[in-house]
């Protein structure tokens, strides 16, 4: 670690502080679903489908938005992306209505979400850092971006009941805008020019050719699905359990704060073990955590110890997917493919998002969406098992000329 931190420390500080923005702040969209919800008499179907549109924006969004940051530089990509973000927030105060409240939560939070969050800023940190080092680089600013999650969603909280929900919103879309000059510290190592160098559609074309990007793929569309649905239902869920709403706030945040663990731990493990046989291993331990939370007796302690396994388990899928990409593809084009990998995620998290609320509307819980969270755990860790992490033929053939 400490090899990492002495040639990458300013571009490692900065991309840690723009994920603990962008992902602490969006992680705490949930709290504003009930008083919102409240004040305009609707379901939960429509604040649930404004961040399903989000998640799926950001999602389609995120293969352009990789590849104009591996082309252009990932700098002014995020300071975009920052902008928007930021406007998001502010319109989302004011929002009164499905349409204002898509505009906002969804369109703009989505875009602003794809170039300030995983892809972009994993790209750079996977290009600021040596072979060796890079499974490890990735789960320390994939860890900040769970720090940002536990910090967070007790500030948010406290906006919400000292200010309301709507001026919460804009005291939040003034933090985020300080991603803007903290993309400043994140200047793209440039890459020598090699005599592999690929075009965009030669590196899609690779990679479209290749089993093990689609099983990354679809096994990324379960983290989508259990993390959004956990992350925007969970409290409303405790609360419908007859357990305080604080209870939620902290389970989200103890989420976060184990996060930091979980996701080190698995960069760290990516660096010695098969990335994605461990992915595997995380997709079974999420199925027996979720089955354990929903069959057993639920009570505050219960809520807690949820959220401390699932923590554990929440955004350690990203380094190691990631890496198991840059291994594959080699870095180049490593924001645009991790990209198109996330896409699927976020198709995952809109269905887990949208579903929630409108099962939860039509049946008056939300037992079927975690019996189809624990079936979809048991087939991405199926998915993954295949996986070979091993470079393409292309870059071996690299390697065996140097």
């Amino acid at each position: 670690m400490n090899n990492v931190w002495r040639k990458s420390g300013w571009i490692m500080l900065g991309a840690s502080l723009i994920l603990a923005l962008s992902l602490g702040i969006r992680h705490g969209f949930g709290l504003f679903l009930p008083p919102m919800s409240a004040d305009f008499g609707w379901g939960r179907e429509v604040f649930a489908f404004a961040i399903a549109l989000q998640n799926l924006i950001w999602g389609l969004t995120q293969p352009f938005t990789g590849a104009i940051a591996d082309r252009f530089g990932a700098q002014r990509t995020v300071i975009i992306g920052g902008v928007l973000y930021a406007l998001g927030l502010g319109l989302m105060g004011f929002a009164d209505s499905l349409w204002s409240l898509s505009l906002s939560a969804g369109l703009l939070i989505g875009m602003g979400l794809s170039a300030t969050s995983f892809s972009v800023i994993l790209g750079v940190v996977g290009r600021a850092v040596a072979v060796e080092d890079r499974s490890m680089a990735m789960g320390i600013a994939s860890a900040a971006g769970s720090f940002g999650q536990f910090a967070m969603l007790p500030g948010t909280l406290g906006l919400i009941s000292w200010l309301g929900w709507s001026s919460a919103l804009l005291a939040l879309g003034l933090l985020v805008a300080l991603i803007v000059p903290l993309a400043k510290m994140i200047k793209d190592v440039p890459l020598p020019a090699q005599a592999g160098d690929q075009s965009l559609l030669e590196a899609l074309r690779e990679a479209s050719s290749h089993s093990g990007f689609w099983l990354l793929a679809l096994g990324f569309f379960v983290c989508g699905f259990q993390v959004v649905f956990i992350g925007v239902h969970l409290p409303a869920y405790l609360v419908d359990q007859h357990l305080p709403a604080l209870v939620g706030t902290t389970v989200l945040a103890l989420v976060g704060l184990f996060n930091i663990f979980g996701t080190y731990t698995a960069g760290w493990l990516g660096t010695s073990r098969s990335k994605p046989r461990l992915l595997s291993a995380l997709y079974l331990a999420r199925a027996v955590v979720i089955g354990l939370f929903i069959w057993a007796p639920l009570t505050v302690w219960s809520a807690y110890a949820f959220g401390i396994a699932m923590g554990l388990l929440w955004l350690s899928t990203v380094p190691l997917t990631n890496g198991t990409i840059a291994t594959m593809f080699g870095v180049r084009n490593l924001s645009m493919l991790g990209g198109i990998v996330f896409l699927f995620h976020q198709l995952g998290a809109f269905l887990g998002g949208w579903m929630g609320g409108y099962l939860y509307d039509r049946t008056g819980n939300y037992d079927l969406v975690w019996y189809i969270s624990i079936g979809l755990s048991l087939i991405a860790a199926a998915l993954n098992w295949p996986v070979r992490e091993q470079p393409v033929a292309r870059l071996q053939n690299l390697q065996a000329a140097i």
